[in-house]
């Protein structure tokens, strides 16, 4: 595949101190959390071999592989120490930090279930590509094609020649109502009929919640049910079951969002399923070529830090050291950082009854972590 996002690097992916405090150079808001690029040392003669861990085969079984230390994978445990210092003084309720398919360090409660908010639609495209790899869904069909509508006001004549890929990139154009709108989602919403479908993103819930519409009367499937049946089996997630998600209904729409709640650590086993190209175990969950798709800028979100793919953001690479990251953003701070060139993927969840912080923190938070890999 070309440009392949994750290719198994067990040599050491290369990564320099000195790259990583750019890293943190470049975007850390808040100088007076970051550590001295000086302050760590760690014996190169230390380093383990991924491989030489748990099964060899760079991927979790039933439970994580752990690292004997952070140190032996290169990385700091007094950076990693100071990173939940930041997530604590936040409210984070936990973190998860996985390289090369081995965890090397997890904050707070990993194993608890919290609403995943808005990663929702990253699990859902990665269904998508399932099913328009072997046919079932075109991609190219219109709203019109497909029956779709909505309550009064029903959808115009233009709106409806809207297509699966136009929704899939937030480029539908149909600014009708949705449920489980944010304030600011519906502060920006455009005046009907302002855009042809295709023309401007705008990041739209009526989008994603059709798009959960569609998925269920093309596939005859169950969201949550396939979820768990193509990634919770395959990937032996720990703690999602169906019974986590629910159809959320509101007065509006006629179209649900599909809310679930998973743990940091089950994110993360999907987190590693896009670092590996789709790939589990030598099983291709996901196709190779819908996750590079996926991960493409499609659509600048107007901010410095994001652009838009296929329901993933898909990082500005100026914003993080010149490094590929693409996520699955929920809420105020549920996420799944994937970094492909790093061989790494951070997971972080909030209990919003104590969290404090805000998206600034915890991509600083990011940054911090990623600081810690010395070697």
């Amino acid at each position: 595949m070309n440009g392949s996002i994750g290719r198994h690097r067990w040599e050491s992916s290369s990564i320099k101190a000195a790259a990583l405090c750019f890293i943190l150079a470049s975007g850390c808001s808040d100088t007076s959390t970051c550590v001295s690029c000086q302050d760590d040392e760690i014996d190169p003669s230390e380093l383990v071999d991924p491989r030489s861990l748990g099964d060899g085969s760079g991927y979790p079984g039933t439970t994580w592989t752990v690292a004997p230390s952070p140190a032996a994978l290169g990385w700091s445990r007094t950076r990693l120490e100071g990173a939940g210092e930041m997530a604590s003084a936040m409210g984070s309720d936990a973190f998860m930090v996985v390289d090369r398919g081995v965890s090397v360090w997890e904050y707070g409660h990993v194993s608890k279930n919290y609403v995943v908010q808005s990663c929702r639609k990253s699990f859902l495209s990665a269904l998508y590509g399932i099913f328009v790899h072997d046919g079932t869904i075109d991609l190219s069909l219109t709203l019109e094609e497909l029956g779709i509508d909505d309550l009064p006001p029903s959808l115009t004549a233009e709106e409806k020649q809207a297509t699966l890929e136009h929704l899939i990139m937030a480029r539908s154009g149909v600014y009708h109502e949705a449920a489980a709108e944010s304030q600011s989602m519906k502060d920006a919403r455009p005046e009907r009929g302002s855009h042809p479908p295709g023309t401007f993103y705008y990041y739209n819930n009526w989008d994603f919640n059709v798009l959960g519409t569609v998925f269920r009367e093309l596939t005859g499937e169950d969201i949550f049910e396939s979820i768990h049946q193509r990634f919770g089996i395959p990937l032996q997630m720990e703690e999602f079951q169906p019974s986590n998600g629910w159809y959320y209904y509101q007065e509006m729409s006629e179209h649900p969002a599909y809310h679930f709640a998973m743990s940091a650590r089950d994110m993360a086993r999907f987190g590693l399923l896009f670092l590996r190209d789709g790939q589990w175990r030598g099983q291709q969950v996901v196709p190779a070529e819908w996750v590079e798709r996926s991960v493409q800028p499609y659509s600048d979100t107007g901010g410095n830090t994001w652009n838009y793919g296929y329901m993933w953001w898909v990082g500005k690479p100026e914003a993080w050291g010149g490094n590929r990251v693409f996520a699955a953003l929920g809420g105020s701070g549920q996420a799944i950082f994937v970094f492909p060139d790093l061989q790494v993927v951070i997971t972080h969840k909030v209990d919003y009854d104590s969290w404090r912080g805000n998206w600034g923190a915890v991509y600083d938070l990011v940054r911090q972590i990623l600081y810690a890999k010395v070697l």
